[in-house]
């Protein structure tokens, strides 16, 4: 089908943190990790992309106390998991939302829209009693809850999670909702009986 990168990866990072005295009579790795979770968890980093999670602290050091600040500092090693789309990459989603213009397809951290002519090749309308998209023919239907595959046309990652936009497209061949790919594809039939 597709070829692209994996949207979600694994990575390695090391950085500095500051443990509060609240700290410290806890585990010490368990406050280190909730307190890097707080730092970075829902972030964006332009490289790595959405930091979901974070991970498997280790190596952590001695603290150093400055003059003043109560809390001690510390460098440790731990991991994360990150989501950074990318143009091309092939996703799956659940539909979650219709408005007029198209639909909103939740993949992972964020919501990515399909705009109503990047649905499909054949011409749909917006029902917006049913809440759905619907072809003339009737063989396509898109509702809410439906899963589909689309490719990512577009990615606008900003500082924040919801200002960050994905522009997605389920037109080409494959994609779309199950089964989508099967209609209108069966073999004509000549009058002598032969496929074509």
């Amino acid at each position: 089908m597709y070829r692209g990168v994996c949207v979600y990866k694994l990575y390695s990072v090391k950085d500095t943190f500051a443990l509060s005295p609240e700290a410290f009579g806890n585990d010490i790795l368990l406050a280190a990790e909730e307190t890097l979770q707080k730092k970075y968890e829902g972030t964006i980093d332009k490289d790595m992309g959405i930091i979901l999670t974070v991970f498997n602290v280790r190596n952590m050091s001695d603290g150093i106390i400055y003059p003043g600040d109560p809390n001690t500092h510390h460098y440790a090693e731990f991991d994360v998991l990150t989501f950074l789309p990318k143009v091309d990459e092939v996703v799956c989603g659940e539909i979650k939302e219709f408005m007029e213009f198209g639909a909103f397809v939740g993949i992972g951290p964020l919501e990515g829209l399909v705009h109503v002519s990047q649905i499909a090749n054949d011409f749909l309308y917006y029902d917006k009693k049913n809440q759905t998209f619907t072809s003339k023919a009737k063989d396509h239907v898109l509702k809410k809850g439906d899963i589909v595959y689309a490719k990512i046309s577009t990615v606008s990652m900003k500082n924040s999670i919801k200002d960050s936009k994905i522009a997605l497209t389920m037109k080409p061949e494959g994609l779309g909702k199950e089964g989508w790919s099967k209609q209108g594809t069966e073999k004509k039939v000549h009058k002598k009986g032969k496929n074509v």
